[in-house]
């Protein structure tokens, strides 16, 4: 697919700090950015270090003070404006994150109105960080429980959404009044820069959002800075557990708030009371958007035994009719993965899973063909006989694969999807009520699908437990994380 846009001037290869697309402080080599489907470049873009990270703290310090102090009716008109822009060009935008992150052009235009759909509800919500009065114990006196922005806030973002991650952390950061410092991922960082471009446009004070593009390699310099940094108040992180634990680790000398997104290894449960087609169609929502690289992926298919050999027939040629290759190609449903390491992760689960005694029932590997010429594709996988002992089950595959494994009990189908440290998203099929309310309440996890795959919306509060982190983004939770409350006492009043 080549690259052509309505708006050339989109595609951004320069840092944006203080409100100028500015190149490195300490010039390096340019970071490529590449089509994951053929491997070709794109363009290369700023490779930062600690000097721009730095910067982009001094502007968005030096900003915070005016932008804290803008009225909210202004601020919220302000992300209406950019809101407006990412509508307006949102054919581009898709484009653009088709081409760097791989995933079908029709996703790639769903993420852009998912994306919109964020800096929508927090320019709505800007208005509305309402305070409480507190009844006073005694008299004479007036008690006042005030939201306030935390401060400047840092921004790192995963590759699998790259317009949707950085708008559903960027919005509620903007509405509370916060300002920003952030660095998209080294993969995609494009539709990152393409959204500051349109936030620029739209009117947004200099130095209110800042972003740094950089390699892995210099990243955890960039990253480091912020974390030293004692005027960053806060760090909004999505991404794997290690580097969420390591995050956390470090802002404890500065005591950060912290939104960590980490981890997930969801369980999906098929009881043999559900309907099977509804199941199905969830599971085939939930599993294979984005090629299976999302983080509330289902990674474990429990089936009930009474119900398991239909579920796994009626799976099987929906996966088999899944429709490989480039973005641009129609009718397309599975991109490439992203790099060589996602391609050998997941060869490596699924041949870890087949010497543990699993079968192939479809799939099972790498695909090149006349639509899919290139290194990074896999093919839909399903495979039966999992076990809890499996690579599979214990890591995110994050890709097209699903291992299915046999249960008996409920109580049985709750202790394995329950163990695991990971506690994102978990997904559940049955038409009984009472089993309803109670798997409901015992999973372990922040978001519970309920014979529902498809579980993320603006309003809905979005994040886990355990291992897969703290905070929540979206809903008017998302705005509370990106604030702090002060206690206003004032006496004398009788």
């Amino acid at each position: 697919m080549s690259l052509t846009l309505t708006r050339a001037d989109l595609v951004r290869t320069r840092h944006f700090i203080a409100g100028r697309w500015v190149g490195s402080a300490e010039p390096a080599p340019a970071l490529p950015v590449c089509n994951p489907a053929d491997l070709s470049t794109i363009t290369a873009v700023e490779d930062g270090g600690p000097a721009d990270a730095r910067a982009a703290t001094d502007a968005a310090q030096a900003a915070f003070a005016g932008w804290r102090a803008t009225p909210a009716r202004s601020r919220a008109a302000l992300l209406r404006r950019w809101h407006d822009l990412i509508q307006r060009h949102a054919d581009d935008l898709g484009r653009l994150i088709s081409l760097e992150q791989g995933k079908p052009l029709a996703e790639g235009l769903g993420e852009v109105q998912y994306a919109a759909s964020y800096v929508q509800w927090f320019a709505e919500q800007a208005t509305r960080a309402n305070g409480d009065v507190i009844p006073s114990p005694v008299g004479g006196r007036r008690m006042l429980a005030v939201p306030e922005p935390v401060g400047v806030v840092a921004v790192v973002t995963p590759w699998n959404f790259p317009a949707a991650m950085i708008a559903r952390k960027i919005a509620p950061a903007l509405a509370a009044g916060c300002t920003v410092v952030a660095k998209p991922a080294e993969d995609t960082p494009l539709t990152a820069l393409a959204l500051a471009a349109l936030a620029e446009e739209a009117g947004l004070p200099a130095g209110v959002l800042n972003l740094v593009a950089a390699s892995r390699q210099r990243t955890p310099a960039v990253v480091g800075d912020w974390l030293a940094d004692d005027r960053v108040r806060k760090i909004s992180f999505t991404g794997s557990t290690p580097v969420g634990m390591h995050l956390a680790r470090e802002s404890a000398a500065t005591l950060k708030k912290l939104s960590l997104e980490l981890g997930g290894n969801a369980p999906f449960i098929v009881f043999d009371d559900a309907e099977l087609d509804a199941a199905v169609d969830g599971l085939m929502a939930a599993k294979f958007r984005n090629g299976g690289q999302t983080c509330v992926c289902p990674n474990r298919v429990y089936v009930q035994r009474a119900v398991h050999d239909r579920f796994v027939d009626k799976l099987a040629a929906r996966v088999r009719a899944l429709k490989v290759g480039p973005a641009e190609a129609e009718g397309v449903q599975i991109g490439p993965m992203i790099n060589s390491r996602a391609v050998e992760k997941i060869e490596r689960h699924v041949e870890d899973a087949v010497a543990r005694g699993a079968r192939v029932v479809v799939g099972g590997h790498r695909l090149r063909d006349a639509l899919a010429d290139g290194p990074n594709y896999y093919a839909p996988t399903l495979l039966v006989g999992a076990t809890q002992d499996m690579a599979c089950f214990n890591e995110e595959t994050f890709g097209p694969v699903v291992p299915v494994a046999r249960f008996d009990t409920e109580d049985e189908a709750l202790a394995r999807a329950n163990g695991t440290p990971y506690g994102l998203a978990a997904y559940f099929y049955s038409r009984d009520t009472r089993r309803i309310h109670r798997v409901a309440a015992a999973l372990e996890a922040g978001i519970v699908g309920i014979n529902e795959g498809a579980l993320a919306a603006e309003a809905a509060p979005f994040g886990g437990v355990k291992h897969s982190g703290y905070g929540r983004e979206g809903s008017v939770h998302g705005l509370h994380d990106y604030q702090h409350i002060k206690y206003l006492c004032e006496g004398g009043l009788a």
